[in-house]
């Protein structure tokens, strides 16, 4: 009995001592590791609005798939049941898909669904990583982005201003709508770049990106 107290005293002073040790070892590791560098709240709030703003109207663009798959329901419809094609579903497809394209590059961006050499990108390190991207939108995206929004501009008002009109069909319909996206569309994406310029700019500072883009499969 006596041995069987003496042991249990044993395996409790142990234990005791164990346990401090674990602690005294978690409290040298969290002082002797840095804190992890966060970033301004302001810095994080222009990300957060640029994102938000990015992935609100990107959701918005989906509705120009319904004129899209109304126009290809009617004209197999008007073409192989009633045998009478229409005049206007050929442009209603090509523009709606046009705008669909153009509008949802800012979400793709922000997605990280544009095209990269994944076998050569995974090899790198998160501020290698931030380093390449962060030049890229300096001296490639950005400025080429403010270039075609500034032509775009002065493409979607001369335009406006001669009523220039489809000429692929019979309907001809007017084009500045379409000419109007394309001046959207860079605007929209000059922004998500700088969105993305900072998250690369302080990847390339830091060594870890604020966030992670998800792996979309094509």
């Amino acid at each position: 009995m006596v041995a069987l107290v003496g042991a249990a005293r044993f395996h409790r002073v142990h234990d005791g001592a164990a346990s401090e040790g674990q602690l005294m070892a978690t409290a040298m590791t969290s002082v002797s590791s840095p804190p992890r560098p966060t970033p301004p709240r302001a810095y994080l709030a222009v990300i957060r609005t640029i994102d938000k703003f990015t992935e609100w109207t990107g959701h918005l663009f989906v509705l120009l798939l319904i004129p899209l798959i109304f126009a290809n329901v009617i004209e197999v419809f008007a073409r192989y049941v009633l045998s009478d094609p229409t005049i206007w579903a050929l442009d209603i497809t090509t523009m709606s898909y046009a705008a669909l394209f153009m509008l949802g590059s800012a979400l793709a961006l922000l997605k990280g669904a544009h095209v990269r050499t994944d076998m050569l990108w995974a090899a790198f390190s998160d501020r290698t990583k931030g380093m390449i991207d962060s030049l890229a939108f300096l001296l490639f995206f950005l400025p080429t982005m403010a270039v075609l929004f500034v032509i775009s501009i002065d493409d979607f008002l001369y335009s406006v201003s001669i009523d220039e009109r489809s000429s692929s069909g019979a309907w001809t319909p007017i084009l500045w709508p379409l000419r109007g996206i394309i001046p959207l569309a860079a605007f929209m994406l000059l922004l998500q770049g700088i969105s993305e310029l900072m998250k690369s700019l302080w990847a390339w500072r830091t060594g870890e990106f604020l966030t992670r883009h998800e792996k979309i499969e094509v």
